[in-house]
């Protein structure tokens, strides 16, 4: 195997969601490719056309040349448009012609992995015309294609993989932006701590401590009189952490502690996925 150890568990991750996405959508007929997803304005044609699209783009494919229209709600700033591309270039590809591509596309990033000898600080293309290392890439590729394949899970009612290698990178991956929402969106006080404790397939207690210059660090210690404790599920988090749903809807499922109104800065900002 050529792939570097470090970004084993990233091909790893890949590898589980991607043929899940594929056993998923393999027998569906036409008219629920069209069911609406939790990803704002993405059916289920919509997340495969987007997940094929992140494969043939870290395969090195050029992006499609075609013009978006106007009348798309949810595309509001450059990031959305740059990922809209890939998803518009194929709405009205059919069920066979949607399976088939992505079938494909599973069989050359496999052949890709497997011949892969980079090293993980090697740079790359990422969105928008900007680099990033190798590892940062299959990092965020990996998170993504799990994500997208809640997702699928959750507009064709099967349920599943919440626990599975895709699912610990998405929650390393999410809590790495905790920091900043608290210190910097929320204003969470100087010299203060607040506690997020996850529950369900995936569980952790994370404390994230702002210093005396209002910076934030993310802690596996407990702290002691949190400024505010949010206690909420895995699944929740994900949904609310991925921008999936919003925390009024959500709000049976987070139990709030300490400062309420701390609490609920945090959670208007909780959402970090672009």
């Amino acid at each position: 195997m050529s792939l570097h150890p470090t970004l084993q568990p990233y091909a790893d991750a890949w590898t589980h969601s991607i043929e899940a996405i594929s056993e998923l959508v393999q027998p569906l007929p036409e008219a629920d490719w069209n069911r609406r997803t939790p990803c704002p304005g993405w059916s289920v044609r919509d997340v495969v056309s987007h997940v094929i699209g992140l494969d043939s783009e870290m395969y090195g494919d050029p992006r499609p040349i075609h013009t978006l229209p106007r009348d798309l709600y949810h595309v509001t700033n450059d990031h959305q448009r740059y990922m809209e591309m890939q998803v518009d270039v194929r709405r009205h590809h059919t069920a066979p012609e949607m399976t088939s591509e992505l079938e494909l596309s599973i069989i050359r990033r496999n052949r890709q992995l497997r011949n892969e000898t980079r090293l993980p600080d090697t740079k790359v293309r990422g969105p928008l015309g900007t680099e990033l290392t190798l590892e940062e890439s299959m990092r965020r590729h990996a998170f993504d294609v799990w994500a997208h394949e809640q997702d699928l899970r959750t507009a064709l009612g099967r349920p599943g993989n919440l626990d599975s290698p895709g699912a610990h990178i998405a929650r390393d991956v999410l809590l790495a932006e905790l920091p900043r929402v608290v210190a910097e969106q929320a204003q969470a006080p100087r010299s203060s701590a607040v506690v997020i404790d996850v529950h369900g397939p995936v569980e952790f207690l994370r404390t994230i401590r702002v210093d005396i210059q209002g910076r934030g660090t993310l802690e596996t210690a407990p702290a002691l009189g949190p400024a505010a404790t949010l206690t909420l599920d895995w699944e929740t988090y994900l949904r609310l952490a991925c921008g999936r749903t919003t925390p009024e809807a959500a709000a049976d499922r987070v139990k709030t502690e300490g400062d309420l109104d701390l609490a609920a800065a945090i959670l208007k900002h909780f959402a970090v996925t672009p």
